[in-house]
């Protein structure tokens, strides 16, 4: 068993850009596309924002690549305006060397308790033994699968429209939302809020959460 560090990649964007697209998508909506200036889009993003008129953000979309646990993308997944693809635990088979004869567990960095680290090690360490030997025994990916616990890592690419990123980040980098998601999400957040600040710049979101837990960030050239 192979403990790893959770990271979050997302294509390089220009959130100017962006926001300059999505402005002249919205003011088809008022005709006033003569109206669009070199800096236009800043108060305009900022009244449909204040205004509820959040359906013109969804004319533009980004994608990110995630390396996190079980849990975190069970959570992910409910946001029902997003497209994911998600490593298999159906067809990934963790007893061969393309996957290094192990199971990878994603760090769960942010439980302090040294106790209780050691008991979610030695759990995971057991998980692996009897995944391990429900496959000398002959069992089927589809059957080991079965008892992967939710700190099994595994690699997502995740889409959605700018709009529903928004509302994910709103939510999900909280003090109410998994720490697991905290460390991946709060990243991507201050990402979007220095490229796109009209549109995340008043995401709330937990400034208690420890730096140093916060997930390896990476931008893909």
């Amino acid at each position: 068993m192979k403990i790893v560090n959770p990271w979050i990649e997302v294509e390089k964007i220009d959130g100017i850009q962006i926001m300059k697209k999505i402005e002249r998508a919205c003011r088809t909506c008022y005709r006033s596309e003569g109206n669009i200036s070199e800096d236009s889009y800043k108060n305009l993003l900022k009244n449909c924002i204040n205004r509820g008129h959040e359906s013109v953000l969804e004319h533009e979309k980004v994608s990110i690549r995630m390396y996190c646990d079980i849990g975190v993308y069970k959570d992910l997944t409910r946001h029902r305006f997003a497209s994911f693809s998600i490593e298999s635990t159906r067809y990934c088979s963790y007893d061969k060397d393309k996957y290094g004869n192990e199971i990878k567990c994603i760090n769960p960095s942010y439980i302090e308790d040294k106790a209780v680290y050691e008991e979610w090690k030695k759990s995971m360490e057991e998980i692996e033994k009897r995944y391990m030997k429900m496959k000398e025994l002959g069992a089927t990916t589809d059957m080991c699968r079965l008892i992967l616990p939710h700190s099994t890592a595994a690699e997502v690419t995740m889409t959605a429209d700018i709009r529903e990123w928004k509302h994910i980040l709103e939510l999900r980098t909280s003090n109410k939302a998994h720490p697991a998601i905290r460390q991946l999400l709060i990243p991507l957040l201050k990402y979007f809020q220095k490229e796109m600040p009209e549109i995340f710049e008043n995401v709330e979101y937990d400034k208690d959460f420890d730096e140093k837990n916060y997930a390896e960030f990476r931008i893909a050239e």
